[in-house]
């Protein structure tokens, strides 16, 4: 898709909305919008103008939830674009890996529950999830907190970076402790074991397919 239609893309979405007229600039209109029931959480100050890039990024990532089943209405996926975004610059992350990260969870879907249960989009334990909100200091209501987006997303980034620092930097190992639990991969590493590779082969294919999405790092 080119440049220009990409960039496009948030504004054609909000008009759709009917959130914004054709005559509006869309950062006045994004400045409005408030994901529910975390309305009270900030979200990123877009309010004195959207950066180009994150334009195109948030237009890339709406396009890729267009195709999953969020559960989410509009208003609420372009809130939550901009916090992916946000979110993976305050953590020093790409918004493709935070991205891949979701799709390989939950595929998308803000109400997603695994068999062990873990909960929402990145698909976090509530034992995690209970110790991450304290420590962020984001009201933890129970494991139904996981299912609010925003909050599930500033929470999994948080401990995907979190992770990151713990294996000095080394993404792979991260996201296999992601998946399986720093407490099972450090005890293979220390055995001298290989972490296992079939998730961090699945996010890295769906890495490849935001290749496109510029860098949105300070």
């Amino acid at each position: 898709m080119e440049r220009i239609l990409l960039a496009l893309l948030v504004s054609c979405a909000l008009i759709g909305a009917g959130f914004v007229s054709d005559e509006a600039p869309v950062e006045a209109a994004i400045a409005e919008v408030t994901p529910t029931p975390a309305e009270a959480l900030p979200l990123p100050d877009v309010a004195a103008g959207v950066p180009d890039a994150d334009e195109l990024v948030a237009a890339q990532i709406l396009e890729r939830f267009a195709v999953r089943h969020t559960g989410l209405p509009e208003r609420e996926r372009i809130a939550l674009a901009y916090v992916i975004i946000e979110e993976a610059r305050l953590h020093d992350l790409d918004p493709d890996l935070v991205m891949a990260v979701i799709e390989v969870e939950s595929a998308g879907y803000h109400l997603a529950e695994s068999h062990v249960g873990a909960l929402g989009l990145m698909q976090l334990l509530p034992s995690t999830g209970k110790e991450l909100a304290e420590k962020r200091g984001i009201p933890w209501k129970g494991p139904d907190t996981l299912f609010d987006p925003i909050i599930n997303v500033r929470l999994g980034t948080r401990y995907l970076r979190q992770l990151a620092d713990k294996y000095d930097g080394n993404v792979s190992t991260a996201l296999a402790a992601y998946n399986w639990g720093p407490g099972r991969i450090d005890r293979r590493l220390r055995r001298g074991a290989t972490v296992p590779s079939l998730y961090i082969e699945q996010v890295m294919r769906a890495i490849d397919r935001y290749a496109d999405i510029p860098s949105t790092r300070s």
